[in-house]
């Protein structure tokens, strides 16, 4: 297995990070992989589709405000680009 060094740790990120370790009964090194993992592989994805949705919930957006969207579409033909 890899190892990881990391050097010019910060003092107060270091005692963050020993105080949080000794928090949830881990080492150190056991605490990092911990965070590590839990933030580059969460155990549940991010869909873009609920993201969407949960943003247009936030927003108040409602189906009158996609159907507008979608009229203006219909509407509107699409031009191509142009690279000049």
């Amino acid at each position: 297995m890899p190892v990881l060094i990391v050097r010019n740790v910060p003092d107060e990120i270091h005692r963050a990070l020993r105080v949080r370790a000794a928090a949830n009964g881990h080492s150190m090194e056991a605490e990092i992989r911990e965070i590590l993992k839990n933030t580059l592989k969460p155990e549940r994805r991010i869909k873009m589709g609920d993201a969407l949705a949960e943003l247009g919930s936030r927003l108040g957006l409602t189906n009158d405000d996609f159907a507008i969207i979608e009229r203006t579409y219909s509407e509107i033909p699409a031009e191509p680009m142009s690279f000049e």
